[in-house]
Order: structure tokens, then sequence, then C-alpha cells
């Protein structure tokens, strides 16, 4: 049986450096991937009109997709979420992934990071099924 010296644990720790540093990076980069999106978000505007249809469509996919994590009434309390989440609460006056129609459009189309505690809903729902539920969830929080 061969025994590692020196020559092996340095390679052994040269290989954890690595690793490390590549993590720090992928970090890094998704921290600057959640700026762009944040910018991108804050320059889209809502293409939909906040109609009754639109409102009763959004309403409709809610109701089938969202709910399940952020309740029927919008409170975020749905039985459905990922142990430890907190799914937003459409009710209430703060909403950390998005106060914007275009922020709130890019956390539906993306999901939210890091954990991807809510996926990416891109290849599910339409860009008009995320507009409509925009406008919908829109008509649960405080009136302006």
């Amino acid at each position: 049986m061969r025994r590692f010296g020196y020559p092996g644990v340095m390679a052994v720790f040269i290989l954890a450096v690595a690793a490390l540093a590549t993590a720090a990076g992928g970090q890094a980069q998704k921290a600057g991937a959640a700026q762009a999106k944040a910018g991108e978000g804050k320059a889209l505007q809502n293409p939909v009109p906040a109609t009754e249809a639109s409102v009763k469509a959004g309403r409709l996919v809610f109701v089938k997709y969202c709910a399940p994590c952020h309740g029927n009434s919008g409170r975020g309390n749905g039985g459905m979420a990922p142990e430890g989440s907190k799914p937003a609460d459409f009710t209430d006056e703060k909403w950390e992934h998005g106060s914007t129609d275009g922020e709130l459009f890019v956390t539906i189309r993306d999901g939210v990071g890091p954990k991807f505690d809510m996926d990416s809903w891109a290849s599910t729902l339409t860009p008009q099924d995320m507009w409509n539920v925009i406008n919908y969830i829109r008509t649960l929080g405080p009136k302006k």
C-alpha cells in the first residue's frame, strides 16, 4: 500500500482551494445576474391593461399554479410551499421580490434564487399569463 505524504496533502489542499474559488466565483456570478434581472425588471412595462378580463384570467392562473404556495387569498400561506420558505404575501404593503410589474414579471419568469424555493414558471406560463397574474395580484394588495 502506497502512502501519500506531503505531495498528496498539497494536491488535496490545492484542489480544495480551487473548489472554493470556483464556488465563490459562482456566487459572485449569481449575484451579478440577480442585479441584472432587477434592472431588467424595473425597465419592463406591463403591456396588458388591467381590465376585468385580464384580472379574471390572472385569477384562474393564480388559483391553478400560484395558490398552492401563496394561498387562495394570496397571503403566502399555501400548504405546498417548500419547508422553510416564506412565499410572498400579496395582501401586505412590502413585496421583497419586486414592487413594479416588470420586477414581478421577472420574478415569475425566472424564479427566486439562490435556493429557488420558487421555480421559474417560464416553461409553464406564457408571458400573457404572467402579466394577467400580475394584474390579478395587484387587486389583492393595499389600494394606492
